[in-house]
């Protein structure tokens, strides 16, 4: 284990992104925790209000990812300072990206449905740093031999293909699907070629006269609503709480 680590991990300098992922995630599922308390009225937490004011938690986590942000550039990738400065913006990542949603909606959406959207960019930005972290890079960079690099036209054309890929994924409805494709190009190109979901931007252009592709795909979103949903929000709330009803 020690000698992966220092192959993958240290020697490439992918230590700081390691720990700022762990601190990202550990500072997520900790927040959720106190806030689960602080909502149950148990513990010894409670809100900060100085003067009356409700300061939520993304006001220090923008803070720390500043500090932490700005720290990094100066310091490297390498060095004890690189390492706190990762830590430290990771820390601050999970703090604001918890509170995702109340940024999203300029409101208090915490305990609501739609406060399940922050549970939600907090997974997929672990997931997409992770791949990151095991070699994957945007666009399936990562998958050209060391010749292809040489070339800059194979490059760009590469790139510029994945990217189309991703994007087509993410006209058809697809958010999730596109993000991780933008770093497994194989995932985006699952969603391209799927049907458009119903509402989408590709759904209201290419679907408007072909009404046989329109309910094909209201009866197909309905499906994977309908099995996914309820798995989706019960890890939700089990690692998040469950919204207010």
């Amino acid at each position: 284990m020690g000698h992966w680590l220092e192959r993958n991990i240290v020697a490439p300098g992918k230590l700081p992104l390691l720990l700022a992922l762990a601190a990202f995630v550990l500072t997520f599922l900790v927040t959720r925790v106190i806030t689960r308390l602080i909502r149950a009225g148990k513990g010894p937490f409670r809100n900060i209000r100085p003067g009356g004011l409700h300061i939520h938690h993304v006001v220090p986590g923008i803070v720390l990812m500043v500090i932490g942000g700005f720290s990094a550039v100066a310091s490297g990738r390498h060095g004890l300072a690189a390492s706190v400065s990762a830590v430290v913006f990771g820390t601050g990542a999970g703090l604001v990206l918890d509170e995702f949603a109340l940024v999203l909606h300029l409101d208090d959406v915490y305990w609501t449905e739609q406060g399940r959207k922050s549970v939600e960019i907090v997974v997929l930005t672990a997931a997409l740093v992770a791949l990151v972290l095991f070699g994957f890079l945007p666009f399936g960079v990562n998958e050209l031999t060391p010749q292809e690099l040489h070339d800059r036209r194979v490059v760009i054309a590469n790139v510029l293909v994945n990217f189309l890929i991703a994007l087509f994924a993410l006209a058809k409805g697809k958010p999730r699907i596109a993000l991780i494709g933008s770093v497994v190009p194989f995932v985006a190109l699952v969603g391209a070629v799927r049907l458009a979901r119903p509402g989408s931007p590709w759904a209201r252009r290419f679907y408007r006269n072909r009404p046989r592709a329109r309910r094909k795909a209201r009866v197909r979103a309905w499906r994977h609503d309908a099995r996914w949903a309820a798995v989706r929000n019960r890890l939700h709330d089990l690692v998040a709480g469950a919204p207010d009803r």
